[in-house]
């Protein structure tokens, strides 16, 4: 069997409010393997933003044991916590998060500025990911200039810039239109087959949930079940029956 990519057990976090401790996740598992585009479903308030939070290593599990690329997480370290987004993760949020003062080329290139990698092929691999969000003629636009689902397009090739192990994007098409919202799972999707990048994505609609290769429901903070579309990104109905039939 192919080796996991990501391999996350036991999943537990909780927020205290007041006297009161408010639990969201409960041992929550799940895996990814290399290439594999997973879906995350569930209803407002279960917990799937901070799924991603916790991986990534912006939250803190109360308990844990996660495992990328063969190696365990030691989110005790700030240091660690640091190498890793830097290095084996990629991050996409609904809201774009870019660089008001750089231009889409600069926002694109500045996880590779920050990590001082020096990649040979720095100025190669930026213009492939121009040229896939079809953003070249914009390259020297300022964020203001650009509309909402074009942000959203250069934040994806920010996050893909460094070819990240494992890609978290936290409803990358919920603020763009439906357009847009297509082109962007096309350029996740086949991104991650053709780098071999995990990529685990939380989304509310169902037609971009079906371009997943796997959705897994979160409900009750746990993983509750599980759907394999084997690339059927047509089959949205399949999606729809099962959000039905878990109450979601």
């Amino acid at each position: 069997m192919q080796d996991m990519l990501l391999q996350v057990a036991n999943l537990t976090k909780g927020y205290r409010l007041g006297e009161q401790r408010i639990s969201v996740l409960q041992g929550l598992s799940l895996h990814v393997m290399p290439g594999e585009m997973v879906a995350i479903m569930g209803p407002s308030g279960s917990g799937k933003t901070t799924l991603l939070n916790c991986i990534s290593g912006i939250d803190i599990a109360d308990e844990y044991a996660v495992t990328l690329s063969g190696r365990p997480v030691d989110y005790g370290s700030e240091r660690e916590r640091t190498r890793l987004r830097r290095q084996h993760i990629g991050m996409v949020f609904q809201f774009f998060n870019l660089v008001p003062s750089l231009t889409v080329e600069e926002n694109i290139g500045l996880p590779l500025l920050i990590s001082g990698e020096r990649r040979p092929d720095k100025t190669e691999r930026i213009e492939r990911l121009l040229e896939e969000v079809g953003m070249q003629r914009r390259r020297s636009h300022l964020p203001f200039q650009l509309s909402g689902g074009e942000m959203q397009l250069v934040s994806i090739a920010r996050a893909l810039v460094h070819a990240p192990d494992l890609l978290l994007a936290d409803e990358p098409t919920g603020n763009v239109n439906p357009e847009i919202g297509r082109s962007i799972m096309r350029i996740l999707r086949d991104t991650g087959k053709r780098e071999h990048s995990g990529i685990l994505m939380v989304t509310h609609n169902p037609e971009h949930a079906a371009w997943a290769d796997r959705i897994c429901f979160l409900k009750n903070g746990a993983i509750t079940a599980e759907l394999v579309q084997d690339g059927n990104i047509a089959n949205s109905a399949a999606v729809h029956a099962r959000l039905l039939e878990l109450g979601i």
